[in-house]
């Protein structure tokens, strides 16, 4: 039996996952989620609106310190349980009381955030997709067209995850260096070939508000809103954890993969981000943009139609990278909270197939609520920012709240990748900056507030905040016992364990 196959019956659970991904690869498919190609380029347009190019690059370096802390804060964790359920198993783990319960709200957080990430990375990339079909072959980007390529995107997402994991390592592994040798080209294109960039100074500096709010400040509350566009693209890294019982060495290899994947994005994305906004040659026509995307316009205006294409290329195959990612880290999350009892028809969910190692079954439960969730984009211009607002809240509470009772308890057991004396205070900067997204992200984005531009992130979290609570009393409480352990469970069915 191998040391990860020993911690993992510890922890309560028979290996049943197969057991292939290396520290790169798990590092990739985290990398591969936060993916500075699709969050970044797909929500641009939400911090030119709000804040303009001093949110687009000095609030991604500023969220993405954050970010780095809740990474570490989760990472010491993650190397204590190097388990698929991740954020809700550590909860059960480390809370001293009510434990169920933990598990259960921390869990349905994590289950809501990786659902709306998912959604709102395809719809993403339908969205590049379509500017790229429409440069190309003259596709009308319409809500209808944009949402068939969304259906046709995340359903061949479904089908590569069900193929196994060593097609998801390999794709994942090609992913990190698509992202890197292509983040590379597009910074390198940028500088170069257009013939007048915009000055250096208000690439910094500029602020811009085409929110709508006029009262005394409302500059530094565009600016804020405008962070959304970082928060919303570090996000997913918690899928290194979620893929803990498929990495070698988990328990060193899952916490590197966290906090790597987020500080080569926080690098790589602020070098890109700055090429793009200093590449900018018509602001209000690229926020105006019949393509429905700002950084393909800028693309074409500052290097050409034939250029501007091949970088708005090397974005959209990015972006289906990711959201392959993305489907991977979600189905996993669902199986590990299926495998305990927590998810309705759990005794589908948590099968895992045979022949290919994967809950095939919890993949298309993933891509079906993801579709449920972007249905409203047919009539709704704002269901992209619901999307990713959801997203942001929905998994940083997930985030946090391990965090927070690793904090309360005093008897925490490090494993062999920790923070030392340094845990306390990264962990609560972590815990505070969650609290000021939280509540920040549900803030109205623009004015007036019409049923258009209403924020809808509020009524998404309050309905599942709402139904697990009443799930949660009116019956969870009775028989949800938190993680189980499969292990003994396994054995008594005449399975072997090891």
């Amino acid at each position: 039996m191998s040391t990860d196959e020993e911690r993992l019956a510890q922890l309560g659970y028979k290996q049943e996952l197969h057991r292939r991904l290396s520290g790169f690869s798990n590092f990739a498919v985290s990398f591969s989620i936060i993916s500075i190609l699709a969050g970044a380029i797909t929500s641009y347009g939400i911090a030119m609106k709000a804040g303009g190019p001093v949110a687009i690059t000095l609030g991604w370096l500023f969220v993405g310190i954050m970010v780095t802390f809740v990474a570490l804060a989760m990472a010491e964790v993650c190397s204590a349980y190097p388990t698929a359920g991740a954020l809700y198993w550590w909860a059960a783990a480390l809370a001293k009381k009510n434990k169920p319960a933990w598990a259960w709200f921390i869990g349905w957080f994590n289950f809501l955030g990786e659902v709306a990430v998912t959604a709102a990375i395809d719809f993403g990339a339908a969205i590049t997709t379509a500017a790229f079909l429409s440069l190309t072959f003259g596709l009308e980007v319409t809500a209808l067209s944009t949402f068939l390529l969304f259906l046709v995107i995340i359903v061949v997402h479904g089908l590569l995850n069900t193929f196994g994991v060593n097609l998801v390592r390999i794709l994942s592994d090609v992913s990190a260096w698509w992202h890197l040798i292509g983040v590379a080209v597009i910074v390198a294109i940028l500088a170069i070939v257009p013939d007048q960039h915009k000055p250096m100074s208000e690439v910094f500096t500029e602020v811009y508000n085409a929110t709508g709010f006029t009262f005394a400040g409302a500059g530094v509350y565009a600016v804020l809103m405008g962070l959304l566009m970082a928060q919303y693209t570090y996000t997913g890294y918690d899928a290194s954890a979620h893929v803990a019982e498929e990495t070698h060495d988990a328990a060193r290899a899952a916490p590197r993969g966290i906090v790597l994947s987020v500080v080569v994005s926080v690098i790589a994305g602020f070098v890109l981000l700055v090429a793009i906004t200093w590449s900018i040659q018509d602001y209000e026509g690229a926020l105006g943009t019949d393509l429905g995307l700002p950084p393909a316009q800028i693309f074409i205006d500052a290097v050409g139609t034939d250029l501007g294409i091949f970088l708005l290329f090397i974005c959209m195959v990015a972006q289906w990278f990711c959201g392959m990612a993305s489907v991977t880290a979600n189905s996993r999350m669902s199986y590990a909270f299926a495998r305990d009892d927590a998810i309705p028809g759990s005794r589908i969910w948590k099968k895992v197939n045979p022949r290919t190692g994967t809950p095939t079954n919890s993949i298309w439960l993933c891509v079906t609520l993801s579709t449920i969730l972007v249905l409203p984009s047919l009539w709704n211009t704002v269901a992209y920012f619901a999307a990713t607002s959801i997203a942001v809240i929905g998994l940083y509470i997930a985030y946090v709240g391990p965090v927070l009772l690793r904090r309360l308890s005093p008897d925490f057991q490090p494993g062999p990748w920790h923070l030392g004396k340094w845990s306390a205070p990264i962990g609560w900067i972590a815990i505070v900056w969650v609290g000021i997204i939280c509540v920040l992200f549900v803030l109205p984005p623009a004015s007036p507030i019409t049923a258009e531009t209403f924020n809808y992130t509020i009524v998404a979290v309050a309905v599942v905040v709402g139904a697990a609570t009443i799930w949660w009393f009116a019956s969870a409480r009775k028989w949800f016992t938190g993680p189980k352990q499969n292990v003994l469970e396994k054995a008594a069915h005449g399975e072997p364990t090891d």
